[in-house]
């Protein structure tokens, strides 16, 4: 069979399958991205059905969804926004930081994987996944509720610091020196700094250029200048998912709304198309030997994540419910854990980095929208029966009698 027949045919069921996958999530309102990652690793090396010539499209594609998942991203907030959450919030951030990326570079370090694992692993346990819990917040009716705010600074954050993240990860696995790599980190952050100063000062001028009337010419004005910039972030070795990250943040307003409903459809494409290409690169039975550690690793990180939403929403005067909401929805790990254990992969510092990501994605994934809807009551019901038990132990008989009814009406 000619090649091209070949690369449509298996292009297009991959697409259909996806089409599919997502439909049955969304049936059972949970995330498709460990469907993603299962479909991935079964038309991988080792899976049910490998690939042959569309592998190579796929990788560009995949490219081009972590592009536009930034992108996305950043349009989602002002650089107004995140220089305040910067000031107000930034103790959670480093509460955040270190509670959840600690435990990602033990275990690289316990595993004997080096340093420059042990910094990767760390990202990839740190940064809770934004498209997970903005979807599990709406589904929930949350939104307005108060500890929300708290749960997507944090969230605003630890994006944040992807633009000094990346660079730095991308300079260590190309194995670049002390000199070569604080160079890149001062470019990032310059550019960074800069693009928040030109977005703060001349947003609207730059929204003004950008905008049109026409759908089709607003679309293809931001998406060739999103792919422009992380094109030229990368030669630069900073990152192309910084670069498309600043752009979203440097549009604002109109453009940035109509450009977030033209470009939605072309981020869910090649986003799944990324989980895809993930999973295509982890050999299934590279994940049961690491199987044990994703396990304990999913469930430390889980808690040091509740206690992080615990902690920030007390700080912010939220109700010991609505803290433990906070704590809980912020469990889910997603799509950037795997942004930057692909990262890794591509670099091939560690083999079994990979299946150990994968495998601790797809346990947070899943458990991630059950910790947000019954960690508050749970964690509700443990602290009254704590509290009956400590007042039933402490008491005397006399006390008890003493103690009222839970059906006696409250005194007036």
């Amino acid at each position: 069979m000619h090649s091209s027949a070949t690369f449509l045919i298996e292009f297009g069921a991959i697409i259909l399958g996806l089409g599919l996958l997502g439909r049955f999530a969304g049936r059972f309102q949970f995330s498709p991205i460990p469907l993603y990652l299962l479909a991935g690793l079964a038309f991988g090396e080792g899976g049910l059905l490998p690939l042959g010539t569309s592998e190579e499209f796929v990788a560009i594609g995949a490219e081009i969804g972590v592009i536009l998942l930034l992108l996305m991203l950043g349009l989602e907030y002002t650089a107004t926004d995140l220089v305040s959450n910067l000031k107000t919030q930034y103790p959670a951030g480093l509460v955040d930081a270190a509670l959840n990326a600690l435990p990602g570079a033990a275990m690289a370090l316990l595993l004997g994987w080096g340093p420059v694992a042990a910094v990767v692993l760390a990202g990839v346990t740190w940064i809770s996944s934004s498209g997970v819990i903005a979807k599990v917040l709406g589904d929930l009716g949350r939104l307005g509720n108060r500890e929300t705010p708290v749960i997507l600074s944090i969230l605003v954050l630890e994006d944040l610091s992807m633009a000094v993240y990346l660079p730095i990860i991308t300079a260590l696995l190309a194995g670049a020196g002390l000199a070569a790599g604080s160079a890149t980190l001062a470019i990032a952050l310059g550019v960074a700094g800069l693009v928040l100063v030109v977005a703060v000062r001349y947003g609207r001028h730059l929204s003004r250029f950008v905008s049109s009337d026409d759908p089709e010419k607003l679309l293809l004005v931001v998406l060739g200048l999103t792919l422009l910039v992380a094109g030229v972030a990368q030669q630069l070795q900073v990152s192309a998912a910084v670069g498309a990250f600043l752009v979203g943040i440097a549009l604002s307003g109109e453009v940035a709304e109509g450009a977030h409903g033209l470009l939605s459809p072309l981020r869910d494409l090649f986003a799944a198309v990324f989980f895809v290409f993930f999973g295509l690169h982890t050999d299934p039975a590279s994940i049961p030997p690491v199987l044990l550690p994703a396990l304990a690793l999913a469930l430390v990180t889980a808690g040091t994540k509740i206690a992080t939403g615990y902690w920030a929403a007390k700080r912010a005067g939220i109700s010991a419910k609505g803290r433990w909401r906070a704590g809980g929805t912020l469990v889910a790990r997603g799509e950037f854990s795997i942004v930057i254990a692909g990262l890794a992969v591509t670099s091939g510092i560690e083999p079994r980095l990979g299946p150990l990501a994968t495998a601790y994605v797809l346990i947070l994934v899943i458990v991630g929208p059950l910790t947000a809807r019954f960690t508050e009551p749970v964690a509700t019901r443990l602290t009254s029966r704590s509290r009956r038990s400590t007042t039933t132990v402490t008491e005397t008989p006399q006390d008890r009698d003493l103690v009222p009814s839970p059906d006696a009406p409250a005194e007036k």
